[in-house]
């Protein structure tokens, strides 16, 4: 066979592989994800090397308690899954989950974690184990007011209503300071024709997070510097940060394109 052939045969085969593999996935809607799954985090750094399930962490059953910015900010916790690298040691050391989990703020205490108890270890190493996350989480939320996606709560009218009352202070963590004075809201021009505007509400966003975990970072600090699209969100970035992860998701465009078009 000449070789030039043989090349152009193995690369149309490559091709038609890639075309294939495409085809199965592209253009497809993800599977949406159970209500009590939305926002889960599988830490799984150093778990599997030593023999022990990786850790879920479930974002709705520590939302309904604490603010985002108590964790990302106070306690540093990375917004990227996996990038933080928590150790045991570390949250034996009151670092990180061990900030809480001190057996006075919520369970596992040091003495407790230190001892390597299955029962204890079991609680955050559950995957594959947790059997009665689907009954403890509608205990978690009954009574809370419904959405259409995510995990089927409007969280912002939970805590509007008094449902959800977020602790943002941690008593040798935190550092007190003055809070700052709200900007107005923002209107935001939407880019595709017959959109209705988006009102950007500082003082809803605040409540959770604060000013610091979305400035300079994600966003800059000067009113039309930070230019993105809708698309980017999609992908996880700026407003993607949180929504369609663990924030109300994407999908519901009508609570953020709220100013009809005149």
């Amino acid at each position: 066979m000449d070789p030039k052939r043989g090349v152009s045969i193995a690369l149309l085969l490559l091709a038609v592989g890639v075309s294939a593999v495409s085809a199965q996935t592209f253009g497809q809607k993800k599977r949406t994800p159970k209500p009590y799954e939305y926002g889960d985090v599988v830490m799984n750094n150093f778990s599997a090397a030593k023999n022990m399930a990786p850790v879920v962490f479930k974002h709705w059953t520590h939302r309904g308690r604490y603010t985002c910015r108590l964790c990302h900010i106070d306690l540093g916790f990375a917004m990227q899954a996996g990038v933080t690298g928590v150790k045991e040691d570390d949250n034996a050391n009151g670092l990180y989950c061990g900030a809480c989990h001190n057996g006075k703020e919520a369970f596992a205490g040091k003495a407790k974690l230190l001892s390597r108890s299955t029962e204890s270890c079991d609680r955050c190493h559950s995957l594959g184990k947790d059997k009665d996350v689907e009954k403890r989480f509608a205990d978690f939320i009954r009574g809370y007011p419904t959405s259409r996606f995510g995990n089927k709560v409007d969280w912002l009218k939970a805590e509007a209503s008094g449902l959800v009352k977020l602790k943002d202070h941690l008593e040798g963590i935190s550092i007190k300071r003055k809070t700052l004075s709200m900007p107005a809201n923002e209107q935001i021009k939407a880019a595709v024709k017959g959109m209705p505007d988006i009102m950007f509400s500082h003082e809803k966003h605040a409540v959770w997070n604060g000013c610091e975990l979305c400035h300079p970072e994600i966003f800059g600090v000067k009113k039309g510097s930070t230019v993105y699209s809708m698309q980017d969100i999609f992908d996880g970035k700026f407003c993607g940060a949180c929504h369609g992860r663990v924030a109300f998701s994407n999908l519901d465009c009508q609570l953020c394109h709220t100013k009809e078009v005149m």
